[in-house]
């Protein structure tokens, strides 16, 4: 700064007079009719604090967090995991064989197998042809009717 100093309250050293800084007259903040109107560089108004009301708690925080506890993705069912797993062992393939005739991670037919997967139909039905039964449908782990689409 060029004349004064601030003080720690970020006001003049001039303690209020009017003038500061070397004589020149500064509207920042000095007098009573001034204060909270204009605010030089670093000073924050008192009391406000800035009113960022980001981190103010409502009265739904409750609710909303009652709402998004509830909110899940849905797995594939204990009962999937199954016939794959009989599928595949009955075709002799390991769960690394059966991922890499897919295409996939040996990690995603191991979350097949024990339900921690989400449902991904393109996944489901690469594993159907794979192991020639049904998973998705009325008629799980019955054998898949061989029968190519017509595009």
């Amino acid at each position: 700064m060029s004349g004064g100093l601030e003080s720690a309250r970020g006001g003049c050293a001039a303690g209020g007079v009017g003038r500061c800084h070397g004589g020149e007259r500064l509207g920042h903040g000095h007098g009573a009719a001034q204060e909270g109107a204009e605010r030089g560089p670093g000073q924050v108004q008192a009391g406000a604090a800035g009113q960022n009301k980001q981190h103010s708690i409502t009265k739904n925080t409750a609710k909303l967090d009652r709402e998004t506890e509830e909110l899940h993705h849905d797995r594939v069912p204990l009962e999937v995991g199954k016939v794959i797993q009989q599928g595949r062992q009955s075709k002799g393939l390991t769960q690394k064989d059966l991922a890499t005739k897919i295409n996939e991670k040996p990690q995603v037919i191991a979350d097949y197998e024990c339900g921690r997967a989400i449902p991904n139909n393109q996944v489901l039905g690469k594993i159907e042809r794979a192991i020639g039964l049904k998973l998705r449908g009325r008629d799980i782990g019955k054998p898949l009717e061989a029968g190519p689409k017509g595009k």
